[in-house]
């Protein structure tokens, strides 16, 4: 039964792109996933969504349990942390006592310089993806903090953790002379909410001119040859417009023409699988963690091509 105030559960339209979708889901996704697929799509609620998270809150006011799926086991780590933000961002629960605790935790995990790292020693011991390395002092890392600032920004949350660690997100953005794809999202997760909207639209039009000097976005998905993959990603991981502007309002919209954008939907309409899920191009070193990560990027496919007016059913 839908939950008291929900509206009844909608049923996409039979082999619509959503309808396989949801098939796909309901065969192969955790419970949080279902339940964020559910109130993306079904008319779901939050407090659902907000429940299933709940199960990976450690009581530092970090989250583990393999949430982010490249890093097992039980302890907190910044990088499930981040992802536990893009889940309450989601369904806008990104506040209150909840959110204290986490800069709690991320104030307890900071750098001297008062950024995050990708993965603390904690995570020692327990199966990490290789490319995820586990060290005795980790550096700053612009793919962790750049996305928990921005969001934390996204939501009007102030904090003092957010002080250096926003400073540090000027200075590593700003330096960006050389990059890769994940570096520049996690720059646009930052630059799309930093409260300096000046100064970000300025950074943003910069990285947008290094994205196509260096070739970093795969223009004609039909002639995948003339964009390279970037050293260190998979043979086959190519970006497209659409992974950088997720949506019309990003500032990363503006990087890409009309005809480019409206191809790289096309592709990714068409990656749809015959299981109606999306496949995952990333890298992959376990079956566990490919099955666990189809489902994320089946519901991020699906919004992606919402926000830009495409029919899913």
């Amino acid at each position: 039964m839908p939950e008291t105030g929900a509206s009844p559960p909608q049923t996409p339209p039979a082999h619509s792109p959503l309808f396989r979708a949801e098939h796909f889901v309901w065969l192969t996704a955790r419970v949080l996933e279902q339940r964020l697929f559910a109130y993306h799509f079904l008319n779901g609620g939050p407090d659902p969504v907000e429940t299933a998270l709940d199960a990976y809150r450690n009581a530092d006011g970090g989250y583990g349990h393999a949430l982010e799926p490249d890093l097992r086991g039980p302890v907190s780590q910044p990088l499930h942390t981040a992802r536990a933000l893009r889940v309450l961002d989601a369904v806008v629960r990104c506040g209150g006592q909840r959110v204290e605790r986490v800069c709690r935790y991320l104030t307890s995990v900071s750098t001297p310089d008062g950024a995050l790292p990708a993965v603390t020693p904690a995570q020692r011991g327990y199966p990490t993806a290789p490319f995820l390395p586990v060290v005795d002092a980790p550096p700053s890392d612009l793919l962790t903090t750049g996305p928990v600032v921005g969001l934390l920004h996204r939501n009007e949350v102030w904090h003092a953790w957010l002080f250096r660690a926003t400073d540090f997100c000027w200075q590593a953005v700003d330096s960006l002379r050389v990059s890769h794809p994940d570096e520049i999202q996690a720059a646009l997760t930052f630059l799309d909410s930093a409260p300096d909207r000046g100064r970000a639209q300025a950074t943003a039009d910069r990285l947008g001119r290094l994205v196509r000097e260096q070739r970093l976005a795969a223009l004609d998905p039909s002639n995948l040859g003339a964009f390279p993959v970037t050293p260190g990603y998979a043979p086959d991981e190519h970006h497209f417009p659409h992974d950088y502007a997720k949506t019309p309002g990003s500032l990363a919209r503006a990087w890409f023409t009309d005809d480019e954008m409206s191809r790289s939907l096309d592709f990714l309409a068409a990656e749809q699988q015959e299981d109606g899920g999306w496949p995952v191009r990333r890298r992959q070193w376990a079956p566990t963690t490919a099955r666990e990560t189809r489902p994320m990027v089946t519901i991020e496919a699906l919004q992606t091509l919402r926000a830009y007016g495409r029919e899913v059913g």
